[in-house]
């Protein structure tokens, strides 16, 4: 395996790896995981997610008399990934402009490997380390939710998965997937629109009175996704709409969702017409809920303490986001996001310092040294 981490993360980022394509990435890091001595196993996830892979976890031996610690990250990038022509530019590793860059998350990957690496090497004597990289987690935490989080046996954990190497997000969001559909009355838009009713039309009234964008301090809802339609001579008989609502206090959450919900009813009712009636059908599903750890809490001290013996400068915040971290403490092991250096994520104009990417390994080696010490 590659000993730095730059060329390393280059060597990963030259991987196609999107979404259920994960296959040459997971046979990758599989590899590199028995190299360094890592008793490894995949499960079958990706059976349930109609991906090629499944989820990699490893566990290397260590000091029985402390506790285990986790790192996660994800595999999987989003959309354009695939041939990825990166290149470094006065210490800034970007791509040609075609695709995203895939920092998110193979640099979490890199300082990961890299950083247990070192500390193997060095020789000196660790606690047992967990390593879990999921599938799917771009669409959903699928890799996450479906892998079994009983044979996790760490005290604590790091989900490699935000911006700035020593940005600590100790709280994230539950959010609910919206999903409804709107039906009107089918009819010819030329000849007989009057029998008809419009679906896009009674969409477009509940969206327009739906909550939208920043809610408040804690609180955010989107309508991202609407398809309806098949002619410009046909009044549409339905339209589907796809949003979402996230917010850190529950009681927010569930009213968001019901003010959405209520802006549909409202919109619908007003299309109660001669020639028939708008419905609608709903769904809404809990993806994730929500966590907050206390800045006294043992995940949270080691990892400042970490940044403080390197000099890096230390942000305790709560996200926006959620993250396989949110899986991850609802099966009771507290974890939090740190961040790996990744820049303008999910955009072509994605980057990553090459400075940030040596700090985020020696972060995680610096954190394996002073829990094992």
């Amino acid at each position: 395996m590659q000993t730095d981490v730059v060329k390393y993360f280059m060597e990963l980022i030259a991987i196609d790896s999107e979404s259920k394509n994960e296959r040459a990435m997971a046979d990758r890091i599989i590899a590199d995981l028995i190299s360094l001595g890592a008793d490894v196993s995949e499960d079958e996830a990706h059976n349930q997610t109609g991906g090629n892979a499944g989820n990699i976890y490893a566990w290397f031996e260590g000091d029985s008399s402390k506790p285990a610690i986790l790192f996660c990250a994800h595999l999987d990038t989003v959309k354009p990934g695939n041939g990825i022509k990166a290149t470094i530019t006065d210490g800034r590793i970007h791509t040609d402009g075609t695709t995203i860059l895939g920092g998110d998350d193979k640099s979490g990957i890199a300082e990961i490997m890299v950083g247990i690496q070192r500390v193997l090497q060095s020789g000196a004597a660790h606690a047992p380390i967990e390593v879990l990289f999921t599938i799917s987690e771009e669409i959903g935490l699928l890799g996450a939710k479906l892998f079994d989080k009983s044979r996790l046996k760490a005290s604590l954990g790091y989900a490699l998965d935000t911006h700035r190497v020593g940005e600590l997000v100790i709280a994230a969001p539950s959010q609910n997937s919206i999903r409804v559909a709107v039906n009107g009355v089918e009819a010819h838009a030329g000849v007989e629109p009057e029998k008809g009713i419009n679906a896009i039309r009674v969409a477009s009234e509940a969206i327009a009175s739906m909550p939208m964008g920043r809610i408040d301090h804690e609180t955010t809802c989107n309508i991202g996704v609407i398809s309806g339609g098949i002619a410009t001579n046909i009044v549409p008989n339905q339209v589907i709409i796809r949003g979402e609502a996230r917010s850190h206090n529950m009681a927010k959450l569930e009213q968001v969702s019901s003010d959405i919900r209520h802006a549909v009813e409202a919109a619908v009712k007003r299309h109660h017409l001669p020639q028939g009636s708008a419905t609608f059908d709903w769904q809404c599903k809990r993806e994730y809920d929500s966590f907050r750890i206390s800045e006294d809490e043992p995940v949270v001290k080691l990892a400042m303490a970490a940044l403080r013996e390197l000099k890096i400068a230390c942000d305790a915040i709560s996200g926006g986001g959620g993250s396989d971290a949110n899986i991850i403490n609802a099966r009771g092991i507290p974890t939090i996001i740190t961040g790996t250096g990744m820049n303008n994520v999910h955009t072509v104009n994605e980057d990553i310092l090459v400075s940030e990417l040596e700090r985020g390994a020696s972060f995680i080696e610096t954190m394996i040294k002073l829990h094992s010490s």
